[in-house]
């Protein structure tokens, strides 16, 4: 397989580099030497050979024509046989040049470390370049035998050394494989997971819409039962000629038809207000204030013999609940409690307590009641969508849902409990904001 361009371009330069090393190097030596041409000129036309040898291997690995492996070793056999004819220019077995013959295997191992075969072939190269070298200048085998043992083990490490690398290498090339298969388990549990998700918000999804379709039927249903036989009546009655229509009858059941057609009317009021309760809130909202306008609103529907009482904790400083909303959840509360209150028997009113406090972390408001509590069964459904106490006979169902459904959209809560000593608590606990400027300044308790 043909190598890259740029790996074409970094292999290619190493080959130029060495041929200028080698050219620097003639050039060193012919200035030791005095530059008497005579005494160089040998040694300059065996530095030029290897120079152009390099240039030569240079200009085939740029191109792309030779293979990976082929020019380290055409590299090897041109070093050998540069050096083996510079050696035996300058000495034999005495020149000063014979130690660089066992460079050159370590220089392959280090050049082309993927493959052992260049590093191979210049070891045993070099070995019979030793034997050669001492073979005619008529030096005995015996003799120069432990030089080329010597030669050959030294040698050996760069063999060895390519070999360590490889292996460090493959390992590295292991590792790489298996950090790409983990990342792409990775991925395909993260989209399995995100698939799984999807599929249960798309299953719950269904669930409350089935939900919400049936509590919107069942609410509708029972007035719609009525004021259709209502109607039915009246149309009888009016159309009958058996008897005169009692006027105060039909007045009786026209306010009963009316009723009914608030009802539906309310009911349909309650869950648009439910089905956009993921809009966008308000960042901040005024306690005192809007415990205040709750009071206000919740008196102005209930008995005139029920009463509600503040009691505000000084300074108080606004929460993380937008005013209306924060007015909307208060005042569902108070009318809750009211309602629980006058709706029990014998039939009295109600004495309702709204009171806010600063803990050490939060806002937490309470609204008590002294009615007859709620019963054990009801505290779990006591703010899904659509429950209704069983005795009771106005509402939805959706008022407390949709106040749990405000309050935690900011990171509070709300809870219901029975009181010991009777009746019921809710327990609305709020994050104070960060603006502290907005804080209350007295307490109050008011009637």
């Amino acid at each position: 397989m043909k190598t890259t361009l740029a790996a074409r371009r970094v292999n290619s330069r190493v080959f130029f580099v060495s041929a200028a090393i080698t050219l620097v190097s003639m050039v060193i030596h012919c200035a030791l030497l005095g530059f008497v041409w005579a005494e160089v000129e040998d040694r300059v036309l065996v530095q030029l050979s290897l120079a152009a040898s390099f240039v030569l291997l240079g200009v085939g690995v740029r191109s792309g024509h030779m293979t990976p492996g082929v020019p380290g070793l055409l590299a090897g056999l041109a070093c050998l046989v540069c050096m083996t004819g510079l050696i035996l220019l300058t000495g034999g077995p005495e020149s000063p040049y014979l130690m660089t013959l066992v460079c050159v295997p370590l220089l392959l191992s280090m050049f082309t470390p993927n493959t052992r075969l260049p590093t191979l072939v210049s070891l045993v190269a070099m070995v019979g370049a030793v034997a050669l070298i001492n073979v005619l200048a008529d030096i005995p085998p015996r003799t120069f035998l432990p030089q080329m043992l010597t030669y050959g083990a030294l040698g050996s490490v760069g063999l060895y050394a390519g070999k360590t690398y490889r292996k460090l290498r493959q390992a590295e090339q292991l590792a790489q494989e298996e950090r790409l298969q983990a990342l792409e388990r990775l991925a395909e549990s993260e989209r399995l997971r995100r698939h799984a998700e999807s599929e249960r918000a798309d299953m719950e999804r269904l669930m409350m819409v089935g939900q919400l379709a049936a509590g919107v039927a069942h609410e509708v249903n029972n007035p719609l039962a009525f004021v259709k036989s209502n109607l039915h009546y009246l149309q009888h009655a009016l159309t009958s000629t058996d008897r005169p229509a009692d006027v105060a009858e039909l007045h009786e059941l026209l306010d009963e038809t009316r009723q009914g057609v608030l009802r539906i009317q309310r009911i349909m009021t309650d869950l648009r207000q439910y089905s956009h309760s993921m809009d966008p809130p308000e960042k901040e909202g005024s306690l005192r204030e809007a415990m205040e306008e709750a009071r206000r609103l919740a008196l102005s529907r209930l008995h005139s013999r029920s009463e509600v009482l503040l009691d505000v904790a000084e300074e108080l400083p606004t929460v993380r609940l937008g005013q209306r909303h924060l007015m909307q959840v208060l005042l569902n509360l108070l009318l809750h409690a009211a309602q629980a209150v006058e709706e029990a028997q014998p039939e009295r009113p109600a004495h309702i307590l709204l009171k806010a406090r600063r803990t050490s972390r939060d806002v937490q408001v309470e609204v008590e009641d002294d009615g007859p509590g709620i019963p054990r069964d009801e505290l779990s459904l006591l703010f899904d969508p659509f429950h209704t106490p069983p005795r009771s006979t106005k509402g939805a169902g959706l008022g407390l849902a949709l106040c749990r459904e405000y309050v935690l959209r900011v990171g509070g809560t709300l809870t219901a409990e029975n009181r010991p000593e009777g009746g019921s608590r809710f327990i609305l606990t709020l994050n104070p904001s960060s603006n502290p400027s907005s804080a209350s300044c007295s307490p109050s308790r008011e009637t």
